[in-house]
């Protein structure tokens, strides 16, 4: 459930709890106020976390492309000692470590739009945070200075909590939206997973190819 999903929820709980108890408006905006808060601070610690995930995942994929070039070191020296047997088990650890860091490159992508997705979600809360704390203000002004009613209150406060409600709920259609595009990249993986199956058939011949070529500049250096 995403961050704007939970506050959605917990607003309207609260506010309705609220408004069934005909508390007055002030009160009903402290208390969205409060939600936010909280969702904000969560928002923060889930993009630290996506953030961490991403440096993880760079980091794994420097390990990866470090890895495949020292198996390329060790497959020329093999060569030079004459152990073809060496050279041809170095190339094929090579060909599987630059796999591994290619795959990692594909989810440092898609980590990247996730904590795109929550510094935005996070930039919006911020605004709607302000936005309802002037709109507080400008109640409590009023408040002090002009006498209401009860039921001319509850229905101000009312009013400005279906209109926060409004807000979120058109949020959550944008978060339904990306849960969707993020379920047709997951049905695109499975595809690319049958794929790299395939093309795994000829990686033999593709080992062979290069390490002829390796042999022959070797060769050449000799």
């Amino acid at each position: 459930m995403s961050i704007m999903d939970r506050l959605s929820r917990l607003i309207r709980a609260n506010v309705n709890d609220l408004v069934s108890k005909a508390e007055d408006p002030t009160k009903i905006i402290e208390q969205a106020l409060e939600d936010m808060r909280q969702a904000y601070q969560q928002a923060r610690v889930e993009v630290a976390q996506s953030m961490a995930q991403l440096e993880k995942l760079d980091r794994e994929r420097r390990e990866q492309e470090a890895s495949a070039a020292d198996y390329q070191a060790k497959a020329e020296e093999a060569l030079r000692l004459s152990r073809d047997d060496l050279a041809r088990e170095a190339l094929q650890r090579k060909k599987s470590a630059q796999a591994v860091s290619d795959g990692i490159a594909v989810q440092l992508d898609k980590q990247r739009q996730i904590v795109e997705d929550l510094k935005t979600q996070l930039r919006a809360l911020e605004g709607k945070i302000d936005e309802l704390e002037t709109r507080k203000k400008l109640l409590d002004a009023r408040a002090s200075t002009v006498a209401a009613t009860e039921s001319l209150q509850h229905a101000t406060g009312v009013d400005k909590a279906n209109s926060a409600m409004s807000a979120f709920e058109k949020m959550e259609e944008k978060v339904a939206s990306r849960e969707d595009v993020s379920k047709a990249q997951a049905s695109l993986g499975a595809e690319d997973d049958l794929d790299s199956q395939l093309a795994k058939l000829g990686k033999d011949k593709e080992v062979d190819d290069e390490l002829e070529a390796l042999k022959r500049k070797v060769n050449t250096q000799s």
